[in-house]
């Protein structure tokens, strides 16, 4: 008969008892990994570049399709790559720290409310905003060049913005079918980047308006270069122009 005390000796207790699934063949001991291991908690590990990460550009592409086909334009900026992960800069390899990243978001987030309250959804205004360590992308389209030139100022006052490229054009605002196309070449770009394995490709984001691709990142001035060649040499790119931020 079993004591009260416990379990007999030798045997394995029925109660109480909270086991780890095994990882593998064993299981790692709740004091840390055994000697020699690589921890498995608290590593920043990259992710692998593959299935999944074709997966996440497909996602990515469906939700650029949506925003393509949305009635609310102003804003879609959200939607190009690096809003999904593996698809854009990931952040655990970003080359920005987490405080301009941040700034980064805050930028593209107040530009693009200040707009969408000047200017309701019927007033012709398509506007991307992208900005990338305080370097300030803006595309789309607008009716007026006085638009085009408030939307620059509004840009250029934010905090932390250091320049502001203002690409948009006066004219009516493109069809569904364009901006299919732009989102496509975005993918397809941003996929050559990644299969050349010539630099890190997380370090180049990737902004397509009237076939026109925009790149910026945080690069050397070869990664830069090489970056440049391979979007310039992806089918249906009509020009590139490179918008780094140079490292030294």
């Amino acid at each position: 008969m079993m004591s009260a005390a416990g379990p007999p000796q030798g045997a394995r207790p029925l109660w109480g008892e909270r086991r780890a699934a095994p990882i593998g063949g064993g299981h790692a001991s709740a004091a840390g990994p055994p000697q020699g291991a690589r921890p498995l908690w608290g590593e920043r590990r990259a992710a692998p570049i593959g299935g999944g990460h074709l997966r996440a550009l497909r996602l990515l592409f469906i939700l650029a399709l949506a925003c393509a086909a949305g009635p609310a334009l102003i804003g879609c900026a959200a939607v190009a790559i690096g809003a999904a992960a593996g698809a854009g800069t990931l952040v655990a390899l970003d080359r920005r720290s987490g405080g301009v990243r941040a700034s980064d978001q805050a930028i593209e987030s107040k530009v693009t409310k200040a707009a969408a309250e000047r200017w309701n959804a019927g007033a012709g205004v398509h506007l991307n905003v992208t900005s990338y360590a305080g370097k300030v992308l803006l595309t789309g389209e607008v009716p007026t060049s006085a638009i085009r030139d408030e939307i620059g100022k509004i840009a250029t006052s934010q905090e932390f913005v250091r320049s502001v490229t203002n690409e948009l054009l006066v004219g009516p605002d493109t069809l569904i079918a364009a901006r299919t196309q732009d989102s496509y070449i975005t993918s397809k770009v941003t996929a050559r980047l990644i299969e050349a394995k010539k630099f890190d490709a997380n370090n180049v984001k990737v902004v397509t308006e009237r076939r026109v691709v925009y790149l910026m990142g945080l690069v050397s001035p070869t990664e830069g270069d090489a970056a440049a060649e391979i979007a310039a040499k992806t089918s249906d790119v009509a020009r590139v122009v490179k918008l780094f931020e140079y490292k030294s």
